[in-house]
């Protein structure tokens, strides 16, 4: 009964620390979607949102299809995330070729 008397006191959950590349599948697939979450915010800057929509889905369209052999595969979202983020790397560089 004591322990009904204790304050609850919620337990922060802590990621792990994950040193990117990683070794595991989980630190893995972890640093290969920070990377795509960082060239989609660094083109988010350079396209406006109808256009960056546009290449969001052409470029997941694109590396689905590319690596549509590996679908029942565990390492697929991995192949597809890393294919968006080079492709999101490569027009970053035209843009930056641009002037932007």
């Amino acid at each position: 009964m004591l322990l009904l008397l204790l304050p609850v006191v919620p337990v922060k959950a802590e990621e792990p620390e994950i040193q990117c590349p990683g070794l595991t599948t989980y630190e893995i697939r972890f640093c290969a979607a920070q990377k795509w979450e960082e060239s989609n915010q660094a083109l988010k800057k350079q396209l406006n949102p109808v256009t960056l929509e546009k290449w969001k889905a052409a470029t997941q369209e694109v590396c689905a299809a590319a690596y549509a052999p590996y679908r029942q595969g565990t390492i697929y979202p991995q192949m597809v995330v890393g294919c968006d983020d080079r492709l999101n790397r490569v027009l970053l560089e035209e843009l930056k070729g641009l002037g932007r």
